[in-house]
C-alpha cells in the first residue's frame, strides 16, 4: 500500500499530492442528484446565472470529498483505520465546472492511541486550490492511523 504510517509522519510536514483532478459538470450534477441536493446554485443554470456567481457553482461536499480523495494515494491508502472528524471546513473560493483542483497536507498534531494498541491518532489540515493557486477549501481532518512496527 501507498500509504503512511503514522511513525512516518511528522509534526510540521508537509505533503503537497501531485495528483490533480478537473471537475466536470457531469460531477456536480450526478453528485447533487445521488445526494437529493436540489440546491438551484448546483442544478439550474437560469437560477445560478443571476447570482453573484454568474454560473453554477459545484458542490460543496463534493468538492470536500475530493479533496480528501486526492490525497490517499500518498497519505491514508491501506494505512488508517478510521476517520475520525473532519473540523473547520471552509469555502472561501467557489469550484466552478472546469476547475482542476490540487492539495496540499500539512501534519499539524499526532499521538498514539491510548485506548487503541498499535495506532495513532493524526491531526492534517487539508487544503484544496484550483489550478489558478486559489484557496477553495480547507479543512482539519482527524484520521486513526496504523503504527508501522506495531
Amino acid at each position: 500500500m501507498s500509504g503512511k504510517y503514522y511513525d512516518e509522519l511528522n509534526v510540521g510536514e508537509r505533503i503537497k499530492h501531485g495528483l490533480g483532478r478537473t471537475v466536470t459538470e457531469m460531477d456536480n450534477t450526478l453528485f447533487s442528484a445521488l445526494t437529493m441536493n436540489t440546491q438551484p446554485l448546483h442544478i439550474n443554470e437560469d437560477f445560478a446565472a443571476k447570482t453573484q456567481f454568474g454560473q453554477r457553482i459545484v458542490n460543496g461536499i463534493f468538492t470536500l470529498g475530493l479533496v480528501i480523495g486526492i490525497t490517499v494515494p500518498d497519505l491514508t491508502e491501506g494505512t488508517i483505520v478510521a476517520n475520525l472528524g473532519y473540523d473547520g471546513v471552509r469555502h472561501p473560493h467557489p469550484v466552478y465546472h472546469g476547475d482542476t483542483l490540487y492539495v496540499e497536507t500539512e501534519i499539524l498534531d499526532k499521538r498514539l492511541s491510548r485506548s487503541n494498541p498499535g495506532r495513532g491518532i493524526v491531526q492534517m489540515k487539508h487544503i484544496g486550490r484550483n489550478q489558478h493557486g486559489t484557496i477553495v477549501l480547507e479543512v482539519v481532518r482527524t484520521a486513526l492511523f496504523l503504527v508501522h512496527d506495531a
